[in-house]
């Protein structure tokens, strides 16, 4: 194994973050937390062989980061639980689940395996500039799930110049997280980028923003909805919406990269913002990143109920800015109250 033992015996195991973990919150089991998950990191390292419920330890964490955030001694546990994956896939040791996303993304490069044109939903092929200083990176869930979403984000970007790739892929966040190399799919879109001359890439969703921030060109600039909303939110013709909703701040957008304001600035150019019990840097984890969806379904859903119990009264949507954060609070119980922050945007333009 090539986990850093050093960094894993900074942990102190004090136990701070069973107080915060949300998977921890649903199993109650020691190995279902971040200690525990340490503690196996550190088994590993020293030579512990992987069986089926060391996989679900390290498994069924989903990155969401709110430990680190919690953690006295300074300790990283999703780079240490995503290194420790990458090792066990290096391996050849991989859940069945594992198995099925990434065959999935390698085989049709995008998350679904669905072999349709990711840019069915683009009605003007028109609008496609062959150059452009900005990149909308639309994703693989907006594309082939919430096209309509993709619609509307496009339809405010390419008001300020923004083009498409001809060709995305998936951005590789759904590997990275699940322990493969996505090398392939990061050259191949940064290819397309540097293709039609754009500097700037802007996306919708938290997974795709944190892995084309922190695994593509550090010359690359990349922005999320919220962050090139809130620049240019006066730009656009809004008449203010009467209603008041509430915002679920997405793990890889707040915690991971500390977008917190921009979105909410967004929200009260709009209409009237009320805050969840728990926001900003102590928001729960809607239970979808880091493949726990894909591979725990129930534990993933049983996550995002618990989130929706921190939605206040009153309001008549809840907003986010990452399309699998809306997927699972949506299939949870919020259904259609669930909406992207750009669509709430796009139905305020006069």
């Amino acid at each position: 194994m090539n986990l850093d033992l050093k960094e894993i015996n900074r942990c102190v195991r004090c136990g701070t973050c069973r107080s915060v973990c949300p998977v921890f919150e649903e199993s109650g089991w020691e190995s279902a937390n971040t200690r525990g998950r340490i503690l196996l990191t550190r088994g590993l390292a020293r030579g512990l062989k992987a069986d089926s419920e060391v996989l679900d330890s390290l498994n069924t964490c989903t990155t969401c980061g709110i430990c680190t955030d919690n953690c006295p001694a300074g300790v990283n546990p999703p780079q240490l639980i995503e290194a420790a994956r990458r090792d066990l896939v290096g391996q050849g040791i991989v859940t069945r689940e594992q198995a099925a996303l990434s065959r999935n993304i390698f085989e049709s490069g995008n998350t679904f395996g669905d072999p349709g044109d990711r840019l069915a939903w683009l009605r003007d092929r028109s609008l496609l500039r062959e150059k452009a200083d900005c990149v909308y990176f639309v994703g693989c869930m907006n594309s082939y799930r919430r096209s309509d979403t993709a619609a509307r984000t496009f339809a405010l970007l390419s008001r300020f110049g923004a083009t498409l790739l001809p060709a995305e892929q998936c951005c590789g966040s759904p590997l990275v997280r699940t322990g493969f190399d996505a090398h392939r799919f990061v050259d191949e879109n940064l290819r397309q980028i540097k293709g039609t001359g754009a500097n700037t890439v802007i996306t919708g969703c938290a997974g795709c923003y944190t892995t084309l921030k922190n695994n593509y060109s550090a010359d690359l600039e990349v922005l999320s909805i919220p962050e090139f909303l809130a620049e240019h939110i006066f730009e656009l013709d809004l008449e203010p919406l009467d209603i008041t909703v509430t915002y679920h701040d997405p793990c890889h957008l707040g915690r991971h990269n500390k977008i917190y304001e921009q979105p909410r600035r967004v929200i009260e150019a709009v209409c009237n913002l009320k805050e969840m019990k728990a926001s900003g840097k102590d928001a729960r984890c809607c239970g979808g990143g880091g493949g726990v969806r894909s591979g725990y379904k129930d534990l993933s859903l049983r996550m995002a109920k618990r989130r929706l119990q921190d939605v206040p009264e009153g309001v008549d949507y809840i907003v986010t800015s990452c399309p699998l954060c809306i997927r699972n609070l949506s299939d949870a119980g919020a259904g259609e109250k669930a909406i992207d922050l750009a669509d709430l945007v796009a139905s305020a333009i006069r």
